[in-house]
């Protein structure tokens, strides 16, 4: 059965946007965290136009070759910009939980309105034998509430944003990591950590 598994830049006090994300702003002004995506001089075999570290490229690309499908909260997906049908990875379906409606119908957007474990069922079967990636931190924290998350993959950048969307909201109980790999490399550092059980 395929994983669900949340790779995501954090800065180190916890932040995954800047501060002040929304429709037309993105990601607020904490776009210093994705600047590792184009630092580097080894391209992407995933993503065209990224060029990350030699110590970057195979890590982030292993990770980002298992996903199958994607599912965002609905602030993640208004504050991308993927109303006009973008998705978070180049080949998989994005799947988006949300209480409102759709903006329009793409053919690979899903959005899903009856709860986290529904969107993940959604998710699994959009992504075959592949992972779902969760993005955003409302629809990691419920997916943790649910015990449904396998893996959490920080690729934490050396910076303190002091505000933004953090990427843990409270949860009810501790959850225990398992750290599987610890890869520094130049402005990240790749934590992958299995969730305990």
């Amino acid at each position: 059965m395929s994983k669900v598994i949340c790779a995501l830049s954090v800065s180190v006090d916890g932040y995954i946007t800047g501060r002040d994300p929304g429709v037309g702003r993105g990601l607020g002004d904490g776009t210093m965290l994705f600047d590792w995506y184009f630092d580097g001089d080894t391209p992407s075999k995933i993503f065209d136009g990224f060029r990350l570290s030699e110590l970057s490229a195979p890590f982030f690309d292993a990770q980002a070759g298992r996903v199958g499908a994607s599912l965002a909260g609905r602030n993640t997906y208004d504050d991308s910009g993927w109303s006009a049908g973008g998705t978070p990875h180049p080949t998989a379906p994005l799947v988006v939980l949300s209480h409102r409606p759709a903006p329009q119908v793409n053919e690979r957007q899903t959005f899903v309105t009856t709860g986290i474990e529904d969107a993940i069922e959604t998710a699994r079967e959009a992504a075959g034998d592949k992972d779902v990636a969760l993005m955003g931190g409302g629809v990691l924290t419920s997916a943790l509430e649910a015990g449904l998350v396998d893996e959490v993959i920080l690729h934490q950048v050396p910076i303190l944003l002091g505000g933004g969307r953090p990427f843990f909201q409270e949860l009810p109980e501790h959850v225990r990591l398992r750290l599987l790999e610890a890869v520094p490399a130049p402005g990240v550092t790749h934590l992958h950590y299995e969730v305990v059980r």
